[in-house]
């Protein structure tokens, strides 16, 4: 199967999983491309996975920059249309069922569990990529930092990328 097939099918499911967004598939796109298919190494995932979140855009960038990394532009627009179509045509059918079905107890339901699963999978995502960015004790004392500094101010998130930019070219 050739790459560009490849990628169509592996992000043409993991949209189907994306609840919550594309950051909730996170560990296992890491685990596809780096451990399964070694496509990327586990220092260019988290590279990788930190240009597409501070780029501006919708957080299915990730797909985009893997394909592009993988297969050029093309690979960019097939993993983009693989990671968007699928999950949007579900969302699609799923909400005309919902609206078909409006104020069920299964649809109670439904929606008091996405959010914990939810919640769970973005916690897994940020797991991973801690693990695959810290590579002593200093990353793990920046990356640390920069958790509680997210928890506990207000500062927003590029100011901690900004941060974390200077203090890995004066450091590291």
């Amino acid at each position: 199967m050739n790459i560009l097939a490849q990628l169509a099918l592996l992000f043409g499911k993991l949209s189907l999983v994306a609840v919550g967004g594309a950051n909730a598939t996170v560990p296992e796109i890491a685990r596809q491309v780096v451990t399964l298919r070694h496509w990327l190494s586990p220092v260019q995932f988290a590279q990788l996975y930190a240009i597409s979140n501070a780029a501006p855009g919708p957080n299915v960038m990730i797909a985009t920059v893997i394909g592009a990394h993988v297969a050029g532009v093309p690979g960019g627009i097939v993993a983009t249309l693989a990671m968007i179509l699928p999950s949007g045509l579900l969302a699609i059918l799923v909400s005309k069922g919902f609206e078909r079905h409006a104020g069920a107890r299964w649809q109670k339901l439904a929606k008091a569990a996405l959010l914990p699963i939810t919640a769970g999978l973005v916690l897994a995502a940020a797991l991973v990529l801690t693990v695959q960015s810290v590579s002593g004790w200093l990353t793990a004392c920046i990356a640390l930092g920069c958790a509680v500094l997210s928890w506990c101010s207000r500062l927003h998130p590029l100011w901690l990328l900004g941060g974390g930019a200077v203090l890995g070219m004066l450091i590291l």
